[in-house]
């Protein structure tokens, strides 16, 4: 099944040599690598570009400026779609998702529509990350799973594969969020729509260089959204 993994950058210099040649030599050659950079000012597009020329199953997607994550994941989906992959897999460029585990990925979207690396079942974890972030992540899952009444352990988890109909089912161009909201509106758009979706064990481990995106006000942002999610999905059934 040919698949593409789409990652997103943002001053991403320091991970990205490291991540595409680890993405390449633990994977098959039907895999193949899109880095959907968003103007970064220390390189990073400039070094995809280089990888890219040594690289024939890696490809770069460049954007102006900052745009937000949800928007990088729609236009690199976009971009697979176009060029034939049948399947997509969303990754970070910070080793938070660690290559070794595409493999899994892999073997698990053979037989499901929807696979979600998840640090909330049996096996799965973090590493080094304080106890406010993991009670404000693990409950921010809680909280979408019992809002949303979707049995997915983790909704706002950012390493999932998706088989080319789900996405084209679930009609991206309507998608409204970015960050961890477009983590929870995505799946929970496959669960409304009956697609096949499994969870497999992850350990997600803090970056070790750079700057996170991430902060507590993006996630509390996500939270209030869930609802607006609920809300059209209780419109559409009306």
């Amino acid at each position: 099944m040919k698949t593409l993994v789409v990652v997103p950058t943002y001053n991403e210099i320091e991970n990205l040599q490291l991540l595409v040649e680890s993405i390449l030599s633990m994977t098959p050659p039907h895999l193949e690598i899109l880095v959907v950079d968003d103007g970064s000012p220390d390189g990073t597009g400039e070094l995809a570009d280089s990888l890219v020329r040594d690289q024939t199953r890696c490809h770069v997607l460049h954007r102006k400026k900052k745009l937000g994550l949800g928007t990088a994941y729609v236009e690199g989906f976009n971009w697979g779609m176009d060029q034939g992959f049948e399947a997509l897999i969303e990754m970070d460029a910070d080793f938070s998702h660690h290559p070794r585990y595409l493999i899994s990925m892999l073997q698990n979207l053979e037989q499901n529509d929807v696979v979600i690396g998840s640090r909330y079942v049996s096996g799965g974890g973090t590493l080094n990350w304080g106890l406010g972030r993991k009670l404000l992540s693990r409950g921010g899952s809680l909280y979408a799973r019992t809002i949303l009444k979707a049995p997915i352990s983790d909704f706002t988890g950012g390493f999932n594969g998706w088989k080319r109909q789900v996405l084209q089912g679930i009609d991206l161009g309507t998608l409204r969020s970015d960050g961890y909201s477009f983590q929870i509106e995505l799946k929970y758009r496959a669960y409304q729509q009956g697609y096949q979706i499994v969870e497999f064990p992850i350990i997600f481990e803090d970056r070790k260089v750079g700057k996170s995106k991430m902060s507590r006000r993006i996630i509390l942002e996500a939270l209030v959204r869930v609802w607006s999610f609920r809300s059209n999905s209780t419109q559409k059934k009306l």
